[in-house]
């Protein structure tokens, strides 16, 4: 009686043995994309057999090894999927600082988008200041702006 149990209850997990399969690999070019990106990038072109390629080499090397962000259904992005990727990052301010006015972003010479994630106010003007932003804990990340004296935890929008 007893291997019929165990039969049985393989048969049963099968099932969701396929959905936690799914829910590990990491998003397609379909999900992190927009539609507008999708086809403005040319990706609408592809067979379903050359997506799927590209989908699967993606899927190999991993989103923290190509450093693809992750575009959410809810219009978030992820940036980091890991702390293993998450390093001290050096630049300048593109431009001006004019100080923390509690919702603040900053332009990076790099490119990057940072914004204030938490209150408070200071800092004075400055032209294209050197900046360094830490990772800290629970993913969370201080920007220090040089001659400043402001640190600021800051999220990445872009």
């Amino acid at each position: 009686m007893q291997p019929r149990v165990l039969i049985l209850a393989a048969l049963l997990a099968i099932p969701f043995a396929g959905s936690l399969f799914a829910q590990s690999q990491a998003p397609t070019l379909e999900e992190r994309m927009s539609q507008q990106e999708f086809t403005a990038s040319g990706l609408d072109k592809l067979s379903p057999e050359q997506l799927k390629y590209l989908n699967d080499w993606i899927q190999s090397k991993g989103v923290s090894e190509i450093g693809a962000p992750i575009r959410h259904h809810d219009g978030t992005v992820t940036f980091y999927t890991d702390d293993e990727s998450r390093e001290v990052i050096e630049s300048a301010i593109s431009g001006e600082f004019n100080g923390w006015k509690g919702n603040t972003r900053v332009t990076l010479e790099n490119g990057q988008i940072w914004q204030q994630s938490e209150s408070g106010r200071g800092g004075f003007r400055m032209q294209s200041p050197n900046v360094t932003i830490k990772p800290m804990i629970m993913g969370s990340w201080l920007m220090n702006i040089d001659g400043c004296d402001c640190e600021m935890r800051v999220r990445r929008i872009k």
